[in-house]
């Protein structure tokens, strides 16, 4: 199991009910990560919706992750 630090932004942080938290998990991509959050948590936005960073870099849904990785999942802002 790994240890990963998450951020969670608007709706996702509103759902979850906090910013950030350390979770312990076997997931070996960010991607796989997320749905696992997304089924336990019942956030409503699919990761499609969804940019990921992880240690400050923007990245894929196939990235891995590791022990000690920080991840921020945040949702694009649209207006006018």
């Amino acid at each position: 199991m790994m240890k990963i630090n998450i951020e969670y932004f608007a709706k996702l942080r509103e759902e979850r009910g906090c910013s950030s938290e350390v979770i312990e998990t076997s997931a070996s991509t960010v991607g796989e990560m997320y749905k696992l959050l997304q089924e336990k948590y019942k956030f409503s936005i699919p990761f499609e919706n969804l940019k990921v960073a992880i240690n400050e870099n923007f990245s894929n849904w196939n990235e891995k992750i590791n022990d000690n990785d920080t991840v921020v999942f945040i949702q694009p802002v649209a207006g006018g």
